[in-house]
């Protein structure tokens, strides 16, 4: 019984399709299309997110040369030059973006980024100048206070540091910045103080940890601050005391500090070696 039902079944299909005739197809075609268009979204994300950088720029360049009107693939590319570290090619191809007539503030912002990375710090300021002040986000505000870090308009970089830290759940890496920003300035404890906050946030970042121990050593503290830190962190911040000491004229500490870290370090400290062995050949 169920083999003449299916032949019946098949008939009216058939008979069904063949009616529709040509609207069929377009729904048929329309249909692939919305299929590889989820599938070339999900390739995207992935050459953004997780693929080797390069392996991405190539995607979307052959990708952009089919489809050089999409604004999506345009800032594919200019992302995947960013995440390559090829700053100098993300330029043009951010300002290929801003051009765009469905270009975005957060592509200015973009622009401006790439600009502070490749060193056209003059490029960068212009960029972030032409942004509406209503476009108030952490990463606009982060390139605001470094620009005004680099033209030593120390007030306006305060204000703008502390704007930035108020607009992200992450502040650690724009406070050890600031402290960064500090430190060149001379102000010490205060600099301390913000890559305290710093680590505090993320104990992870040793930039932080090693700026906090930098700042102490400017102001004579020869002891490592109480922070969270594994043995070869702990080894690796004695060496940077130790040249603290030696560049405050604190020879015989640096000596000291040089001998722990080589001591403390659970491997051979060849930078550290070196270091002792020229102070006491000196």
């Amino acid at each position: 019984m169920r083999h003449p039902l299916l032949q019946i079944l098949c008939v009216t299909i058939a008979v069904t399709l063949s009616a529709c005739g040509e609207s069929d197809d377009a729904s048929v075609d329309r249909a692939i299309q919305n299929v590889n268009a989820i599938d070339e979204t999900n390739l995207s994300d992935i050459m953004l997110t997780s693929a080797d950088p390069n392996e991405g720029v190539a995607y979307f360049q052959r990708t952009l040369n089919d489809n050089p009107d999409r604004i999506d693939l345009k800032r594919g590319l200019a992302i995947s030059f960013v995440r390559a570290r090829r700053y100098t090619e993300a330029i043009p191809a951010w300002k290929a973006v801003v051009k765009d007539k469905a270009s975005t503030s957060s592509d200015r912002v973009d622009l401006a980024d790439s600009q502070i990375r490749a060193g056209d710090w003059e490029s960068a300021e212009k960029t972030l100048d032409s942004i509406p002040p209503t476009h108030e986000t952490f990463k606009r505000y982060r390139l605001e206070a470094m620009i005004a870090d680099s033209n030593q308009e120390w007030s306006s970089a305060d204000s703008f540091y502390e704007i930035a830290v108020g607009l992200t759940t992450r502040p650690a890496s724009v406070m050890n910045n600031w402290g960064y920003s500090k430190l060149t300035r001379g102000d010490y404890s205060e600099a301390e103080r913000l890559f305290g906050e710093a680590i505090r946030q993320d104990n992870t970042l040793f930039t932080a940890k090693n700026n906090m121990v930098l700042a102490r050593g400017a102001q004579r503290k020869y002891s490592l601050p109480v922070i969270p830190m594994v043995q070869t962190e702990r080894a690796q911040l004695l060496h940077t005391l130790a040249l603290s000491a030696i560049k405050q004229g604190d020879t015989a500490m640096g000596k000291t500090l040089l001998r722990e870290a080589i001591d403390t370090h659970p491997q051979h400290f060849e930078a550290a070696v070196r270091a002792l062995r020229s102070l006491e050949n000196t």
